[in-house]
């Protein structure tokens, strides 16, 4: 298994940074093992190259895939209608994609166990009309109820992990079962009327349509953003450097920052040329930091990790492989439901086709796009920020140009599809380079 975080035998074997990796007791003669990481800190702009190289031909493509698809979409809609890069329309692909990558961020937690959760759409769906019945309907605080619908979202996937971990029914037809299961229960709740209006000016229907105006605010959060990750790859190589493994040499820290910045103050800009800094997009880039942050740097998100590479290995290095299952669908239902929140502000109410629909499909479509693999143990949360891009980006380009419904299905499929075979290129490209 190969992943972001995971410690590699060359990691713990290393020499300084400066001198090969090998075998120091090898027989006189014998061919020195070189960390291919080192190649750039030894031939500059040639190990760049070199390291890229070896990259592709071992089948690790990273995001570059989803990040090159996001340029050419950028390219070919804005040559089909100049207002699709307009501040406007990239102020409401923030907004609107903010609902789907919640679930996606859930979504990721779950494949990279290498399973599926199909309830997360009725989930969300029973999330919204909880919220609405409990603080329209009976008159509860509006925070309380956001708080149980969060609660039972928990609760929700911690019961489909329950019967698949506990029990062992397959994850498919748990979560099919729930799916269908919530999807009445959403029904149920909302009643005859079948919709329920909730108030534009509450906490929810604010998490949408709430902008800070003032510009200082959208060029702070892309100055923390900057500094943030700079701090944090300047101290992760320090560590490295005194733990004795490769590191990242200060002038790819400081390209990378560079690069980023470009695009953090152009996206600032072009926020404060409309209406401000969308308040949904900061509490997503919130929620990724902080997953993120779970997922690669705590014991927890290791352990995930691990069992998405083998469950039994997994078992006998003493993981709780139960607990750590039933624990992901729960995540997975919480983040369902923190989207489901985000769903009936956008629309300003709950209604008997929330959850439903191609809401699912764009969920675990936003985070297979992004670069999650299906076959578990590889992917980021971040994951989930490039894949909605990509979704909602050709949605509002095809919208724009007024192409139809279905064929924005069958475009959105096509590039699901395409994303797919390269996971599984990739992943038989990896096992060939022995990386697998």
């Amino acid at each position: 298994m190969t992943t972001d975080n995971s410690a590699t035998s060359l990691d713990k074997a290393a020499a300084p940074a400066d001198a090969p990796v090998g075998n120091q007791d090898a027989p006189q003669g014998a061919a020195t093992v070189v960390d291919p990481r080192l190649l750039i800190r030894q031939q500059g702009f040639t190990g760049y190259l070199t390291e890229f190289k070896r990259k592709i031909s071992g089948g690790d493509l990273g995001s570059i895939p989803v990040i090159v698809g996001l340029v050419v979409i950028a390219i070919v809609f804005q040559s089909m209608n100049s207002e699709f890069l307009s501040a406007k329309n990239i102020s409401d692909i923030a907004t609107t994609m903010v609902a789907t990558g919640m679930m996606a961020v859930g979504i990721i937690f779950v494949l990279l166990l290498g399973e599926i959760d199909l309830s997360v759409g009725s989930v969300s769906g029973v999330s919204g009309a909880l919220v609405a019945v409990l603080s329209v309907t009976q008159g509860m605080n509006e925070w309380l109820a956001i708080l149980v619908a969060i609660v039972s979202g928990a609760v929700m996937g911690a019961i489909h992990g329950f019967f698949f971990a506990r029990i062992g029914a397959p994850a498919f037809a748990v979560t099919l079962a729930g799916l269908l299961f919530w999807l009445g229960f959403m029904l149920q709740l909302l009643g005859d009327s079948g919709t329920i209006n909730l108030d534009g000016d509450g906490v929810v229907g604010q998490l949408t349509t709430y902008y800070f105006t003032d510009v200082a605010a959208a060029y702070g959060l892309a100055a923390v953003a900057v500094v943030g990750y700079f701090l944090a790859a300047f101290l992760d190589t320090r560590r490295r450097e005194a733990a004795g493994i490769p590191a990242r040499p200060i002038v790819d820290i400081t390209v990378r920052t560079a690069v980023l910045a470009v695009f953090a103050f152009a996206a600032a800009y072009m926020f404060n040329q409309y209406r401000g800094l969308p308040l949904a997009l900061v509490l997503f880039l919130i929620v990724l930091v902080g997953t993120d942050f779970l997922l690669r740097r705590t014991a927890y998100g290791r352990k995930i990790f691990a069992l998405g590479g083998s469950v039994e290995a997994s078992r006998r290095a003493g993981i709780n492989v139960t607990a750590i299952r039933i624990s992901v669908f729960s995540i997975a239902g919480t983040f369902a439901a923190i989207g489901g929140l985000f769903w009936a502000s956008k629309i300003a109410a709950a209604n008997q086709g929330s959850g439903t629909g191609d809401l699912l499909m764009n969920v675990i479509a936003a985070a297979v796009i992004g670069g999650t693999s299906l076959f578990g143990g590889r992917g980021r949360t971040w994951n989930a920020l490039l894949g909605v891009m990509v979704i909602v980006s050709i949605q509002y380009g095809l919208s724009l140009e007024g192409i139809a419904t279905p064929i924005q299905y069958m475009i959105t499929g096509g590039v699901l599809l395409a994303t797919v075979v390269i996971d599984s290129v990739t992943r038989k490209t990896q096992k060939t380079a022995g990386r697998a």
